[in-house]
């Protein structure tokens, strides 16, 4: 199964190669190695709206990144842009996933530990539990 953290960009869309036309502009479509969850696509979106060439990810598609450049020297700079916008959306996905299990887990917990009688007490004493300061340095 494919990963999350392992997304990248493997190339141009053999569909569509980058072509010069008489605009002043080349359109690219550079492809990622696998389908990206949706959420992961409006995030990216996000990141990347305000760059000059406006790439975007299509949500329902997740596999092409559709952007362009006025100048084909423009290419190396602005591929390297994209990579390194891929790995950023990808650390803040991954980190917004966390941050939801935990609040998931500390939410299942509060309602564990508001439990009456002997077995809330049990509860609330384990929860407030430390075991950081016993974690060797």
């Amino acid at each position: 199964m494919k990963e999350i953290s392992d997304i990248y960009i493997v190339g141009v869309d053999e569909n569509r190669p980058p072509a010069l036309r008489k605009e002043p502009y080349i359109d690219l479509y550079f492809k990622l190695n696998h389908k990206a969850p949706e959420a992961w696509c409006k995030l990216f979106n996000d990141l990347v709206a305000k760059l000059e060439a406006t790439p975007k990810i299509d949500p329902a598609n997740g596999l092409v990144i559709t952007s362009w450049v006025r100048l084909p020297e423009d290419i190396p700079a602005h591929l390297k842009a994209l990579q390194q916008k891929v790995t950023e959306c990808t650390a803040k996905y991954i980190e917004k996933i966390e941050l939801a299990r935990a609040a998931e887990k500390a939410a299942a917990h509060t309602d564990v530990g508001q439990a009456e009688g002997p077995q809330g007490k049990l509860n609330k004493i384990i929860a407030a539990l430390d075991f950081i300061s016993s974690k060797p340095t």
